[in-house]
């Protein structure tokens, strides 16, 4: 039994071992209790990513949308819960910008220009997004080898600060490619040279882009987009600014026309462009975590509460 101590004359150190004496001494006796929690949690996990790996495989497009939006909505519950007032802020000018360029991706007929106003936007939001993460990662790493002190910084500032810039950066990364997948496929449909069962519905020329639909090379006096090309392995021809936003931004790795696999590691030769493929990576596998972690921690929880486990 603990008697009654004002918190408030203590130190945070003081309240945190307060605090985790108490739970100690509630939780006393129950390792019967903790040990059906864990066994509950560990089947909950298998069973959870069985599920979710075949829907992903059987319905991609559903599985998809549904992310999206937990992605989308899940962190504006904890903003609002725990008064992240800044978070809020940078949410809502996110999803303004993206559900303008969102609704011009999917209007019919699609204006020329919406491509690459598309991949502009996404592409400008992964490198903020990559930037912010690294600088987050590297002020962590400074405050795991004390390296704040130089600066007469404190650690827990230190840490909260790298925190929150790598929260921001993950999250934002993962937001902004899966609203890029998704305009990507909307913009390609509706061009004509792309479509989700392989068979184009128009003939591709060799004088246009499949991804923007505009001309590859342009007379003097003709009005058109002039930049450089790049041809993939199966020999179509595209904008570079467009199938690299296609590949990294839209997630795509095969051809908007033939579907044939492409090779990133021959597209990105420059060794200081593959660390953006392996953060595009990284950030497909932090989806699971955003999206659908909290879900699964909420019902086991739920089972918990059920079963009458504490």
């Amino acid at each position: 039994m603990f008697c009654q101590v004002d918190m408030s004359d203590l130190s945070p150190e003081e309240q945190w071992r307060v605090e985790h004496a108490r739970m100690h001494a509630k939780h006393r006796g129950h390792e019967a209790m903790h040990a059906e929690m864990v066994l509950i949690l560990i089947a909950t996990l298998v069973v959870a990513q069985l599920l979710l790996v075949q829907w992903k495989q059987r319905h991609p497009r559903s599985y998809n949308m549904v992310t999206l939006f937990q992605m989308w909505v899940v962190p504006l519950y904890f903003t609002v819960k725990l008064h992240w007032w800044r978070f809020l802020v940078i949410w809502i000018f996110f999803s303004a910008v993206t559900a303008f360029v969102t609704f011009r991706a999917t209007r019919k007929p699609l204006v020329q220009t919406t491509p690459r106003l598309v991949y502009k936007w996404f592409l400008l939001i992964y490198k903020i997004s990559y930037a912010t993460g690294i600088v987050g990662y590297m002020a962590v790493m400074f405050t795991l080898f004390g390296l704040n002190l130089l600066f007469k910084i404190k650690p827990e500032d230190a840490m909260d600060f790298g925190i929150s810039l790598l929260f921001y950066g993950l999250y934002y990364g993962v937001l902004e490619r899966d609203f890029a997948e998704m305009c990507a496929d909307y913009m390609a449909s509706t061009i004509g040279f792309y479509s989700e069962s392989g068979m184009p519905t128009k003939h591709l020329s060799d004088s246009v882009c499949a991804v923007c639909g505009q001309q590859i090379f342009v007379d003097v006096n003709e009005e058109g987009i002039i930049e450089n090309t790049y041809r993939l392995s199966c020999n179509h021809v595209f904008h570079e600014f467009c199938i690299r936003g296609w590949c990294i931004v839209g997630k795509k790795q095969t051809c908007p026309y033939c579907k044939e696999k492409v090779d990133l590691k021959r597209m990105f030769s420059n060794p200081w462009e593959r660390p953006h493929v392996m953060y595009g990576q990284l950030l497909d596998w932090l989806r699971y975590l955003v999206a659908w972690q909290p879900v699964i921690i909420g019902l086991v929880q739920g089972i918990s509460y059920i079963l009458g486990l504490e």
